[in-house]
């Protein structure tokens, strides 16, 4: 009965490392897209040529 307490513990704590790192690869890769969204709507600026011709 102890060795199957033991097996339970093991893999209780593996699965809890596997969700900690599932949760912080999603929170990561959220923000990396947003930080890429971000950067696409500056490269992707047009410049209005009203706004030029003040310059």
């Amino acid at each position: 009965m102890k060795c199957i307490k033991k097996v339970i513990k093991i893999v209780a704590i593996v699965l809890a490392v596997a969700a900690a790192v599932a949760g912080i690869y999603f929170a990561v890769k959220k923000f990396l897209d947003k930080k890429k969204a971000v950067a696409d709507e500056e490269a992707n600026f047009v410049s209005c040529s009203c706004c030029e011709a003040k310059e």
